[in-house]
């Protein structure tokens, strides 16, 4: 059984292609079969409705395992602290061990 990915993104920012080719490296790191889909966030509405924390924003089973509880949802890029500093995307790493997390 494959894990359900999901990334949401907003045409306005470009991060979200590295995110999902990332996912897909990671779940072959972590050996996690998974199942990715894409999102588009159109509208703050919408942003609103599904709890959109920026673009891109992973979710693993429908929770965001890098979501901070004070996050207001907006059509804005997203950052991910890396340890090489502030990214537009997790890194690969930081993925493998979100979805080993996740499957665990």
């Amino acid at each position: 059984m494959s894990m359900d990915v999901t990334v949401l993104y907003f045409a306005g920012c470009p991060s979200w292609r590295t995110t999902v080719e990332r996912v897909h490296m990671a779940a072959e790191q972590a050996s996690v079969p998974v199942e990715v889909t894409t999102l588009a966030v159109e509208t703050i509405e919408e942003a609103q409705r599904v709890g959109f924390a920026g673009s891109p924003t992973v979710w693993l089973e429908g929770t965001d395992p890098f979501g901070q509880p004070d996050a207001v949802p907006a059509l804005a890029c997203r950052v991910y602290a890396t340890a090489d500093g502030m990214a537009g995307s997790p890194t690969v790493r930081q993925l493998a061990d979100a979805l080993r997390q996740r499957a665990a």
